[in-house]
C-alpha cells in the first residue's frame, strides 16, 4: 500500500532531499540566513548560530551521526579535500567565500563537528562601522590618516571580534595608486582598488606529503619579490610574523596585519612568540627591539558581553625603554561606572580620546593630515595606563 503525502508534507520532503543532495542538508536554511552570521554544528541534535551577535541554540536536527558525516563530505567534495580518519580536519574556503572547518574522528571525540564563518554578502565600510557604533568618527579619521600616512598598523583581537573586518576598513584608505599584495589562510579581504594581487594558502594535494602546499610565510616571502607598495596579511599565526616584521623594517611601511591577542601588550608576547617559532635562533631582546621599530600603532578590537563588536582601544608603540617596549593608549573604550583601568567589556560605553595626541603628527602632516588636537581630547588626563 502506498503512503499519500499532503502538498505541504511533500514539499518538506522534497526540500529536505535537494538540501541533502546539492546542498548543507538540515542547515541549509542557517546558510541562506541573511542574519545568521555563523553556525556550529556539535552534534545531531546540538546546533548553534550566532544571529546579530547573539549565540543561540536552534531547533536544526540531523537524523544522526552519519547524516552529518554525508553532509561534511558533501561540503568537501567540491574543494577537492578529503576528511576522513588520515585527513580528519580541513580547513577551507567555500565558494561564496565563507569560512568552512570540519573535524571528525578520531579528533573529533563527541563525533563530526562543522563550523562556518559566513562570507558577508555586502562589504562593510567605515560608514557602516560608525553607524552600528563601532567606531567614532574621528577615531576612524585618525585611523585613515594613518593608513595614508604608511604607518604600520597591527589589529588584535580574539576570535570572532572583527579583525578581519576592520582589516578591510582599513585597506580600504590604501591610495588608488599603490599596488597592494594580501596573504591569507582562507581569503576574506574585499578591496575595492584596482591594483590588488590576492594570494592565498593551499594544502598538498590529495595522497601527497607536501607536493603543491603552500603557507602563509612562503607566500609572505614572496611578496617581497612581486614589488609591493603595500603588503596586507590577514593573520599571523606562526614563524611568518618574523618575515612580516622584517618587511615592515625595510621600506615596506604602510603594512597591515592582524594578529590574535586580548590587548596591546598581549599582542606583543604574541609576535615574539610567533617569531621565535620561525626556527631562527634569534635573542629575545633581538625580537623585541623589531617589533619596537616595526610596528606604529596596535589597534584594539573587542567583542563586548552584550555581543556588539566595537575597536576598545587604540595604542601607539613609543619605542624601547630599557629591555621593554613602551606603549601609550591615545583612545581607550570606557562605561560610565568603570572603575578598572584597561577597556571596557561591557556595552553602553564610549571609545573616548585619553588626552595624549601621538608622537608621529608630523608625519601625518606631511601627508596632507591637519588633525585638530581636540580629536586626541588636548587638555585631558583622564585615564591610567
Amino acid at each position: 500500500m502506498g503512503v499519500f503525502l499532503q502538498d505541504d508534507d511533500f514539499q518538506t520532503l522534497l526540500n529536505g532531499l535537494l538540501d541533502d543532495l546539492l546542498g548543507f542538508g538540515p542547515i541549509q536554511a542557517l546558510v541562506e540566513s541573511k542574519d545568521c552570521s555563523e553556525i556550529m554544528v556539535n552534534g545531531p541534535d546540538v546546533i548553534f548560530a550566532e544571529f546579530k551577535g547573539k549565540l543561540i541554540e536552534t531547533d536544526v536536527v540531523f537524523d544522526d551521526e552519519d547524516h552529518i558525516r554525508w553532509t561534511a563530505q558533501r561540503i568537501v567534495r567540491p574543494l577537492m579535500r578529503t576528511l576522513d580518519r588520515k585527513n580528519p580536519m580541513v580547513d577551507a574556503r567555500l565558494p561564496d567565500g565563507s569560512r568552512v572547518h570540519l573535524v571528525t574522528e578520531p579528533s573529533a571525540l563527541l563525533g563530526t563537528t562543522i563550523t562556518i564563518r559566513k562570507f558577508p554578502e555586502k562589504r562593510l565600510t567605515v560608514e557602516d562601522l560608525i553607524g552600528y557604533g563601532s567606531i567614532t568618527k574621528d577615531v576612524a579619521e585618525f585611523l585613515r590618516a594613518c593608513v595614508v600616512s604608511r604607518l604600520n598598523i597591527v589589529v588584535a583581537g580574539g576570535t570572532g571580534s572583527g579583525k578581519t573586518t576592520l582589516l578591510n576598513v582599513l585597506s580600504s584608505y590604501i591610495p588608488e595608486d599603490e599596488r597592494i599584495v594580501t596573504v591569507e589562510d582562507s581569503a576574506e579581504l574585499q578591496l575595492a582598488q584596482r591594483h590588488v594581487v590576492r594570494l592565498e594558502t593551499s594544502p598538498a594535494l590529495p595522497g601527497t606529503e607536501d607536493e603543491g602546499k603552500l603557507e602563509i610565510r612562503d607566500l609572505v616571502k614572496g611578496t617581497l619579490r612581486m614589488r609591493p607598495d603595500r603588503i596586507v596579511v590577514g593573520e599571523v599565526r606562526s614563524g611568518e610574523a618574523l618575515d612580516m616584521l622584517q618587511a615592515m623594517n625595510t621600506g615596506h611601511d604602510g603594512s597591515l596585519t592582524t594578529v590574535h591577542a586580548n590587548s596591546p601588550r598581549d599582542a606583543i608576547a604574541r609576535l615574539e612568540t610567533l617569531t621565535l617559532m620561525a626556527g631562527v635562533d634569534l635573542p629575545v631582546m633581538v625580537v623585541r627591539s623589531q617589533i619596537a621599530a616595526a610596528i606604529d600603532l596596535f589597534v584594539q578590537q573587542a567583542r563586548l558581553k552584550d555581543g556588539s563588536r566595537k575597536v576598545v582601544q587604540v595604542t601607539e608603540l613609543l619605542g624601547m625603554e630599557g629591555d621593554q617596549i613602551t606603549l601609550m593608549d591615545l583612545f581607550l573604550y570606557q562605561t560610565p561606572d568603570q572603575t578598572s583601568t584597561g577597556y571596557s567589556h561591557e556595552g553602553g560605553g564610549e571609545l573616548l580620546p585619553t588626552g595624549f595626541p601621538p608622537g608621529f603628527l608630523s608625519r601625518l602632516e606631511q601627508y596632507g593630515f591637519r588633525l585638530p588636537k581636540s580629536i586626541f581630547g588636548a587638555g585631558r588626563n583622564k585615564f591610567n595606563r
